[in-house]
């Protein structure tokens, strides 16, 4: 039998009781392997839309994570980024202490005033860049804020107290830019 005689068996030939001669064409029966392949096929391209969402999901969540990094390390950048600049403007900022000092102990009232209102403004810019002082003298003796220069023996004092500041510390935005020179105290054995 070749194809024709198979195409033939699908279509009804007409028959005289039939509606006017029309040809009825023969309703195939469904096959189970067909409706079982579109299921199937359904569910892994299911499974695989699923994968694609997840994927999605996760490279969202990396994109994220590496705009909040590159805005921490943006941010970070910009906190210490005038740090050399500040470091180099310490030695002025204490010369003008200093001077500050000087002219108050002498008789120029006005070179005192001046230069107490410019070391003044100094001091706000550079507390306004995050510059703060290490507190010392008198504070109990901490390596991550000190550096021990002298030691004196003293039972007046704790252990380890920081009895004298020979060059004053800075932190910047937190961060130690420059330790605080010390002498701290020991006690007699």
């Amino acid at each position: 039998m070749d194809s024709t005689d198979e195409n033939a068996e699908d279509i009804k030939q007409p028959d005289k009781a039939d509606n006017g001669g029309r040809q009825k064409i023969k309703e195939r029966a469904p096959v189970k392997n067909e409706g079982d392949t579109l299921d199937s096929r359904l569910a892994q391209k299911t499974r695989e839309a699923d994968e694609y969402k997840a994927m999605v999901m996760y490279l969202k969540a990396d994109l994220e994570n590496y705009k909040k990094r590159t805005a921490r390390e943006r941010d970070e950048f910009v906190k210490f980024a005038n740090e050399g600049l500040i470091l180099s403007l310490l030695d002025v900022y204490e010369n003008l202490e200093r001077a500050l000092d000087t002219a108050k102990k002498s008789s120029d009232d006005k070179m005192a005033k001046g230069l107490e209102m410019i070391y003044g403004n100094m001091k706000d810019v550079l507390e306004k860049h995050g510059l703060k002082p290490i507190k010392a003298v008198g504070e109990k003796f901490d390596p991550y804020l000190h550096e021990a220069v002298m030691q004196e023996v003293s039972d007046d004092h704790e252990d380890e107290t920081v009895l004298e500041e020979y060059q004053k510390g800075y932190t910047l935005n937190m961060k130690v830019i420059r330790y605080a020179k010390v002498k701290v105290s020991k006690r007699s054995e």
